[in-house]
């Protein structure tokens, strides 16, 4: 699996291309799920910012199925999530 010593790394969408410059990930027992902070440099999406929520494979591919959480996992994202300000606070306001 990509890890963070990998950080910022490239990734690439339909709408623009940028940099992966933050991410919190859980080794969970069904696979690896991630939360990306993407900064896009190029494209129509060019100086944006987003959150992707996606997951990798235990054996580190990812994977382009929709992220399913469960409660066992939250709490590891929390914590994964409190070593990236960043990303945490692009979340937070999902919730205030």
């Amino acid at each position: 699996m990509a890890s963070k010593q990998n950080l910022p790394r490239p990734f690439s969408l339909h709408w623009g291309s940028g940099r992966v410059v933050e991410e919190a990930s859980y080794e969970g027992e069904h696979h690896v799920p991630s939360l990306q902070l993407l900064e896009f440099t190029e494209g129509e999406a060019a100086g944006a910012r987003s959150v992707r929520f996606c997951f990798y494979s235990h054996d580190g591919r990812f994977q382009r199925s929709p992220l399913i959480v469960n409660e066992a996992e939250v709490e590891g994202l929390r914590r994964a999530l409190a070593q990236n300000p960043g990303l945490r606070a692009f979340l937070q306001r999902l919730v205030e």
